[in-house]
């Protein structure tokens, strides 16, 4: 297949014009003259810059990689049908396998757009950070930032010594046990999956304190509990955490809300002062 640039700058215009802010989470704002959202608030969404998201649009763009396609059908909340049109516009087959893909399940993502008071996210069973509220970024940092290998939660707990940074030291045995057993989980229910395997197979050359704890076989899908966080602003979080699971359950929407009234809350209320300021000030 070749790319059709007329028809990819085409469809990425059409499809950025039907998006309102508010459809995403933002704010509309002043002096905002044309239909849907700017080029450069695509940009953003979509983790690339917005020079070349425009020349895209322009039909004077590069030829997208594979990696660039997921971005841009997360960025513009595409359904899986639009993401796999965007695809063949690209020049490239879509993905197949809808239980392994990286493309935000749509009903996902429309929760998460309205989440804007408190952290959450969207991760894939295997621990693949797929999409982040700005609260999260704030919490725990913004997975997209890093390179694609370290946006796994599991591959970071394992190999990045500061991905523990933010749990109290006391919790972290429980917190690593808990990630490790729902490996497990994913892995029985799939066991011919080669992503899987793969992400086993790395975390066990890489981590003896992972093999540890996967030999212990704890298996369990924990869909509901209570987690600390140490935040270098606003100090100590105490977090409820709740999980909300696609319909093939290949996805999960993580949500973690204070109890109103705790300090917690008061804390939790400072630190969305603190990633608006942050998201106004990397855009």
């Amino acid at each position: 297949m070749d790319l059709d640039r007329a028809g990819l700058a085409d469809f990425l215009r059409r499809s950025r014009e039907r998006l309102a802010p508010a459809d995403v989470g933002l704010s509309s704002g002043p002096r905002r003259r044309t239909p849907g959202l700017r080029r450069e608030e695509v940009a953003r969404l979509a983790d690339m810059s917005a020079d070349y998201y425009t020349r895209l649009e322009q039909a004077r763009g590069p030829y997208p990689s594979r990696q660039i396609l997921g971005s841009l059908a997360r960025g513009l909340r595409l359904t899986d049908d639009e993401r796999d049109h965007l695809f063949h516009l690209a020049g490239q087959e879509p993905p197949r396998d809808r239980r392994t893909t990286d493309h935000v399940r749509p009903g996902l993502l429309l929760i998460l757009d309205r989440l804007d008071d408190t952290p959450a996210m969207v991760v894939s069973d295997t621990g693949d950070v797929l999409a982040q509220n700005a609260m999260s970024v704030a919490l725990s940092g913004d997975a997209a930032s890093r390179p694609p290998h370290q946006r796994n939660l599991l591959v970071r707990l394992f190999t990045d010594p500061a991905a523990l940074d933010a749990v109290p030291p006391e919790d972290r045995a429980d917190h690593v046990r808990a990630h490790v057993a729902n490996l497990r989980a994913v892995a029985a229910a799939r066991p011919d999956d080669p992503r899987v395997t793969a992400l086993v197979r790395r975390l066990r050359e890489r981590s003896p304190e992972f093999v540890a704890v996967w030999d212990e076989h704890e298996v369990a899908v924990r869909r509901r509990a209570t987690k600390r966080f140490v935040h270098p602003v606003v100090g100590l979080l105490e977090l409820d955490c709740e999980v909300l699971l696609s319909d093939d359950h290949a996805q999960r929407l993580v949500v973690l809300t204070a109890r109103p009234g705790s300090e917690s809350h008061e804390r939790l209320r400072l630190l969305r002062v603190v990633g608006l300021q942050d998201f106004a000030t990397s855009g």
